[in-house]
């Protein structure tokens, strides 16, 4: 028996129940369920408050040949019918009361008293220093109804555009803070009984252990409503045990298909062809390497999108899935419950693919079999942490040793990282002498091609001003993207045939070949005036 099913079966021994009592009563009994939803209300009758405080509802108003008609429940004060039923009679009206069940009598109130909804403050991002704000957002955090605050917090995280909420046991007392544009904020502080509150709805929709004494894993979806529009966040819920209790953070991933599109990225014609001339071909393997929270997942997501046509087999495996994408079969790979990448890897190349991606690769059973899978006939993505490009090979080569069938398989590798935007209150500066000669010698080398539209010699760079309506003088995020695409040159390093292997050599073998580095990228997004050489420095 179902939830709808016991709750009618306990609405009709109420019904009885209360048919029982109104013989004893002397009262006529009414059922209202077939039309308690949808008849007009009586409005202007009796006042909200004795409706509360009698139990009585008006059900028709007289006039004319009708009655007066009221509802009464088996709480409703017997003088007030006998006094009501004097009072009309004595003005010559027909009055009668009709006994209906507690279970009628709620679903009336609910509709001529509604519950209010209540509008909480929106939540702030502290300033450095700015304890007040975070005492505001404390307090707030404190008066949500119970059953709202879970929701609340997740609704405000998304409208901040926040991409993890960090919820922290500290010794004395329970620290939010969440990452905006790559930067942690204190949030608020919460009392151990709103700790528990949030724990336990994690618990029953994440499916992961308030008690348990070792790391887990979760998701979870939840729709969110920002600015009249409904979207869909995956959630992905990590916890951990800690000297005074378990802390938990949430990754939040707005699920938006149409923002899942390389045009988004802001990459240049170069890097576009390049990732377009890569992933058209019908097989070899493509890295997108970074750490934790650097856009990876968005960006093969993005390149899965692009190759997402009709005529092509693509086939995910991924732990956890982060984005739902239609007409691709995305797999889910439990690595925390004995699930493997390599496993389902070779499951899924049986049914033929044109494209696989793997959510990343973490040990050589798994570059072993991509390795494989791309040099024949498949179109293999995957993640991989390395700091840069140049560090990759070294990282893969540590993990499964030269391989000669490595070399011809990779085709392209992807470095990436987000630096946060300047927003418009920025400001213009000339450039200092340690900084002219900081980024002179970056470009060292450089191709002429490569700087166009930069001046080495007249540098100018920009600075982020605060305002009154803007905290940090910075509005949102950008992709920095460092694209090796393999050479002769550099499967040389690959096969061996170089005896000296190591990460600033294939990094100069590859600024040879007109590759622009991670640094380079972000300097000259710095001298465009998009974010600032500070921004740069700290994330690159």
């Amino acid at each position: 028996m179902d939830e709808t099913e016991i709750q009618a079966k306990r609405r009709e021994n109420e019904e009885q129940a209360t048919k029982d009592r109104a013989r004893i009563l002397g009262l006529p009994y009414l059922d209202t369920r077939d039309f308690e939803d949808e008849i007009p209300l009586t409005m202007g009758l009796i006042d909200v408050q004795q409706m509360h405080q009698d139990h009585i509802v008006p059900l028709q108003k007289g006039g004319g040949e009708e009655h007066y008609q009221f509802m009464v429940t088996s709480q409703t004060p017997r003088t007030l019918i006998e006094r009501m039923r004097v009072d009309y009679t004595d003005q010559g009206e027909k009055v009668d009361f009709f006994l209906i069940s507690n279970s009628a009598y709620k679903v009336f109130m609910l509709r001529y008293d509604p519950p209010k909804e209540i509008h909480y403050d929106d939540i702030k991002i502290a300033g450095e220093g700015d304890s007040e704000t975070i005492a505001s957002v404390s307090r707030t955090l404190g008066i949500v109804s119970t059953e709202k605050v879970f929701d609340f917090l997740i609704d405000q995280a998304d409208k901040l555009g926040a991409s993890d909420i960090h919820i922290e046991n500290l010794r004395n007392e329970i620290r939010i803070r969440m990452r905006v544009d790559g930067i942690l904020h204190p949030v608020a502080t919460i009392d151990r009984d709103r700790y528990r509150i949030l724990m336990g709805e994690l618990s029953s929709r994440a499916n992961v252990s308030t008690a348990a004494n070792k790391p887990q894993s979760g998701h979870m979806q939840k729709e969110v409503t920002k600015d009249g529009t409904t979207h869909l966040l995956n959630i992905r819920v990590e916890t951990i045990p800690t000297m005074y209790g378990q802390d938990a953070v949430l990754r939040l991933f707005n699920f938006d298909e149409s923002l899942l599109n390389l045009d988004l990225l802001g990459l240049s014609d170069e890097e576009r062809a390049e990732i377009n001339e890569v992933i058209a071909h019908p097989r070899g393997l493509v890295l997108m390497v970074g750490p934790t929270g650097s856009g990876k997942s968005t960006t093969l997501y993005s390149m899965l999108n692009a190759l997402n046509t009709t005529d092509r087999k693509i086939i995910t495996l991924e732990d956890p899935i982060e984005y739902g994408i239609t007409g691709i079969s995305q797999i889910p790979i439990n690595t925390n419950n004995g699930g493997s990448f390599a496993e389902g890897l070779r499951s899924v190349l049986r049914l033929d693919p044109d494209v696989v991606m793997v959510g990343e690769i973490r040990d050589a059973d798994t570059a072993k079999t991509a390795i494989q899978a791309s040099i024949t006939g498949h179109l293999v993505l995957s993640s991989f942490h390395a700091n840069s490009t140049a560090a990759a090979f070294s990282r893969m080569i540590d993990l499964i040793g030269v391989n000669p069938i490595f070399s011809s398989s990779i085709r392209l590798i992807v470095a990436q990282r987000l630096v946060r935007k300047l927003s418009a209150s920025k400001k213009a500066r000339p450039a200092t002498e340690a900084e002219m000669k900081y980024i002179r010698e970056v470009f060292e080398g450089t191709s002429r091609e490569k700087l166009t539209g930069v001046d080495l010699d007249n540098i100018t760079l920009y600075d982020s001003v605060k305002t009154e309506t803007d905290s940090f003088g910075y509005s949102g995020r950008m992709v920095i993207m460092e694209q090796l695409v393999v050479s002769e040159d550099i499967q040389a390093f690959i096969r061996g045939d170089v005896a000296d292997v190591n990460t600033k050599l294939i990094e100069k073998t590859a600024k040879k070949n007109g590759m622009l580095t991670l640094e380079q990228k972000g300097i000259l997004a710095a001298l465009r005036g998009e974010t600032t050489l500070e921004e740069v420095s700290r994330v690159i």
